[in-house]
């Protein structure tokens, strides 16, 4: 009988290395896959905000935001959650910094991330709960590709198995009571394919029932943590307990509940998915390089056009002024034409203000005013010339004589 060859490996090997030298720079697998999961959790998380209704360039907008505050609390959960790692006796409080070195908490990436979506979404003017349900399948999948940088520094692993798929680890690596086993579960592998499933899911349940107002984000976080349960378990690594369960499975149930609750409430109250139209956005700051000036021009330097609107009013305000002025000058005596009020043009400069009615020319008697008037008029039967009013002007000059 002829013998054939094993196919498979009896285990999974772990990297020799996780560090890179180029030049004076060192590259670290684990940044490298951290990284390759946010750009993939950007792109697809665009590619459903415009399937969605949305303006390009909203989520790259927002996760310029979201990404720093993710990292930021995910160490800042780390570090608290397991303190004596770093402040415990013998221990470099400064290597708590060494983000390099691993050690992220899902749930402070989470929840800080949160917080930078929506100061992005503030900026931008997106509802945060349409903006969440198209990134959630991305981060999931960005948790996928980062989990294999914990493969590189070998650790998150799980209890000593002799399985097909079992885990080598250095004997550097292992845990003090362990020493003498030298493979374990991978359970850095099993929470990169749950959250591949459950990304996977959430697109699927989607598009099905067009799901909306959080109702997906929160379902990713609620089968994100169903999965977590198992593996936490199965951990081995150092960390902080309570009532016999780390600190993480605790985490993990509580927020299971919450998840749950919030799409049997949110489904009642606000079903189906939002309006397109809602997703627009809109940029809140002002334009920096705008004219303070209030000047109306665009940036070629033309005046833009009045509306009909605007020019309507703008009509209406100066003929109530023009009649004003009409029905003052005519209740004290004065030449009630349009011609009459205004003078020769060639004598503008010369004549003096006109108020509340009262003549204050340069010394002309009333007889020779009046006699100047009638003569106008005189003038103005033999036909219309440039100086006449319009027709709307003198209709309305007729009807103040009648009333006077």
């Amino acid at each position: 009988m002829i013998a054939l060859p094993a196919v498979l490996p009896a285990s999974i090997p772990s990297p020799g290395t996780s560090t890179w030298d180029i030049g004076p720079f060192e590259l670290r697998a684990y940044a490298l896959c951290i990284m390759a999961g946010i750009v993939l959790a950007i792109w697809l998380g665009n590619k459903r905000w415009l399937a969605r209704g949305g303006e390009p360039g909203v989520v790259p907008d927002i996760a310029v935001w979201a990404v720093p505050f993710g990292i930021v609390g995910g160490r800042l959960y780390h570090v608290v959650t397991d303190y004596q790692l770093y402040f415990g006796e013998g221990r470099d409080p400064w290597e708590a910094l060494q983000i390099w070195e691993g050690g992220l908490g899902i749930w402070g990436a989470i929840a800080f991330g949160a917080v930078g979506v929506w100061i992005g979404c503030r900026r931008r003017g997106v509802p945060l709960p349409a903006m969440a349900d198209a990134t959630a399948p991305g981060i999931l999948l960005a948790q996928a590709v980062g989990r294999w940088g914990n493969w590189f520094n070998q650790e998150l692993f799980g209890e000593p198995t002799d399985l097909p798929w079992a885990l080598e680890i250095d004997p550097g690596r292992r845990p003090v009571e362990y020493a003498d086993s030298a493979t374990f579960h991978p359970t850095f592998l099993y929470e990169s394919l749950w959250a591949v499933f459950v990304a996977l899911l959430l697109i699927w349940l989607d598009r099905r029932f067009r799901l909306g107002h959080g109702r997906v984000f929160a379902l990713y976080v609620a089968g994100y943590t169903l999965g977590r349960g198992f593996w936490e378990y199965l951990r081995i690594d150092p960390a902080n307990e309570i009532l016999g369960l780390r600190v993480n499975m605790w985490v993990s149930g509580l927020v299971f509940l919450g998840a749950v609750a919030y799409v049997v409430v949110s489904a009642r109250l606000r079903p189906g998915r939002e309006d397109p139209e809602t997703l627009r956005g809109y940029y809140e700051e002002t334009d920096p390089f705008a004219d303070a000036s209030g000047d109306d021009t665009d940036d070629d330097g033309n005046a833009f056009e009045a509306s009909d609107e605007e020019t309507s009013r703008d009509e209406a305000g100066n003929d109530e002024t023009g009649s004003d002025a009409v029905e003052s000058g005519a209740g004290d005596g004065e030449p009630d034409t349009v011609a009459g009020r205004a003078g020769d043009a060639d004598e503008a400069d010369d004549q003096p203000d006109v108020a509340d009615g009262r003549d204050r020319s340069d010394g002309r008697d009333a007889a020779d005013a009046e006699a100047d008037a009638a003569a106008e008029e005189a003038e103005g039967t033999d036909g219309p010339t440039a100086d006449d009013p319009p027709a709307s002007d003198a209709a309305e000059t007729d009807s103040m004589r009648s009333r006077d």
